[in-house]
């Protein structure tokens, strides 16, 4: 039996996704940039920020959604933000509201710094509301780096005040150019080695029939202290769509659950995780309403941003040589799925062996008899009723090893429905293996769910860096 006979059993789910590029482009009504403010020893930029166009600030801000981290020492700026989008939108419960910017600041996480901290991230706040000239709780701030140490605010608000200002000459250091954006990415990143960008754009029917082009572009950091619920991270994403902030966070929240509540690099979650989309209604299509068709494909196009991001973030892992990907077939539904699938790429045993490219399905099958379900909350956002989330969050997932069956790099290694091991040429499967990205395959005989996860190999460079960040 051929190799290609074989895995045809295992066929990869349909992507309902559109198309995505890895680039800047910045959507309609937004300004951005990045610069260096002495935060990082290094002199590397620190600062980025992404506001709304200053025609628009007199106007209606940008509608805003957000997902943050569960961590209980959630960082300063997560707390700050969630209270400016609670006071901006009351009924969304800090989850979305309006925005006329976000400022991250990096090398300096602002988490577990008490009372101090608090304050040292509301003045950073109040700099850049003062140099927009919009009030304080339209500003959402972002921090990352090292837990424990306290901003410089003697030179972040400065720079603050310096690059969100006009200078002397009237000119600005935000501009509304792709330029911009990919700098405010650069002056996002800490331990990344490449700067990670994405961008899409759909047609969206407007009312007399006529599709209108609606962008959505990300950039996004994090490539250690990552793992689900969600994974450690920074991430900006933008579109010029018309949206109400309570239909921009439903349509956020599931995507994130199927992309970055699906990432992990080494089984740890941040105090600093956060999501942030912003609609600047500065495109020419009509108002999207909750459930309609326009929702739906804006839904898609912010999924298949994030999901880049997500996959851009894994293969940038600290100290990572591959990037792994698991797909899931056959389960009883996604939920299951999504469970098997995060359980392969996050097991430490199934990460060496990728890195040293050995066809070990036995570590895969462990990992898969060994995966649980999500917590109550990304279930129900990923689309569980809220019952059956209760009910089985956290529990294990149903896998039958009579019926599963699994194909590393290509070839078929297990098939549970013929007894089990599969004759294979290991060193083929090897060579296979080593290449920029591996993909795991799994199907599990059981129902029509599907899910994918993201990770990467496991290897010493990882714990060279972890063992000397402070140092």
């Amino acid at each position: 039996m051929t190799t290609e006979t074989r895995t045809a059993a295992l066929p990869l789910p349909e992507n309902p996704l559109p198309p995505v590029e890895r680039r800047a482009a910045i959507p309609a009504g937004f300004v951005a940039g990045g610069t260096a403010i002495g935060i990082k020893a290094s002199g590397r930029p620190d600062l980025a920020m992404v506001a709304t166009e200053p025609a628009r600030r007199g106007r209606m801000p940008a509608a805003a959604a957000a997902v943050f981290t569960p961590n209980a020492f959630a960082a300063a700026p997560v707390t700050l933000s969630r209270a400016h989008l609670a006071a901006t939108e009351p009924a969304g419960g800090g989850t979305c509201g309006w925005a006329d910017a976000i400022v991250s600041t990096s090398g300096s996480a602002n988490a577990a710094t008490g009372a101090a901290g608090d304050a040292d991230q509301a003045a950073v706040a109040a700099a850049t509301a003062a140099a927009l000239g919009v009030p304080d709780e339209r500003i959402l701030t972002m921090s990352t780096g090292v837990i424990g140490v306290r901003l410089p605010l003697d030179r972040v608000l400065p720079g603050v005040t310096r690059f969100a200002g006009a200078t002397a000459d009237g000119s600005a250091s935000l501009t509304a150019t792709d330029a911009g954006l990919e700098a405010a990415a650069v002056a996002l990143r800490t331990t990344d080695s490449r700067t990670k960008l994405a961008t899409t754009t759909v047609e969206i029917a407007a009312a007399e029939g006529t599709p209108i082009a609606v962008t959505v572009s990300g950039i996004a950091k994090g490539v250690g202290m990552i793992h689900p619920r969600m994974a450690t991270m920074l991430a900006v994403l933008l579109t010029d769509a018309t949206v109400d902030p309570a239909t921009l966070a439903g349509l956020l929240r599931p995507a994130v659950a199927r992309t970055w509540d699906q990432l992990t690099i080494d089984g740890d979650t941040s105090t600093n995780d956060t999501v942030i989309l912003l609609a600047s209604g500065a495109g020419r299509a009509d108002p999207i309403a909750p459930g309609s068709d326009a929702a739906a494909v804006l839904g898609r196009a912010i999924e298949a941003v994030a999901r880049d991001l997500a996959r851009q973030q894994a293969a940038d892992g600290e100290g990572a040589t591959t990037l792994l990907t698991c797909v899931v077939t056959g389960a009883r539904d996604d939920a299951d799925a999504r469970a098997v699938a995060r359980a392969v790429v996050g097991s430490s045993l199934v990460k060496a062996a990728i890195h040293g490219r050995d066809p070990n399905w036995g570590r895969i099958a462990g990992a898969a008899g060994n995966a649980r379900l999500a917590d109550e909350p990304v279930l129900v956002a990923a689309g569980l009723p809220a019952t059956e989330a209760a009910s089985r969050a956290g529990r294990p997932a149903l896998v039958d090893p009579a019926r599963l069956r699994i194909a590393i790099a290509g070839t078929l290694v297990f098939d549970g429905t013929a007894g089990g091991p599969v004759p294979a040429d290991k060193a083929a499967i090897r060579a296979a293996m080593d290449a920029p990205e591996c993909l795991v395959r799994l199907d599990l005989g059981l129902g029509r769910g599907t899910g994918e996860a993201f990770g990467c190999d496991l290897t010493e460079a990882y714990v060279r860096e972890n063992a000397e960040y402070t140092t």
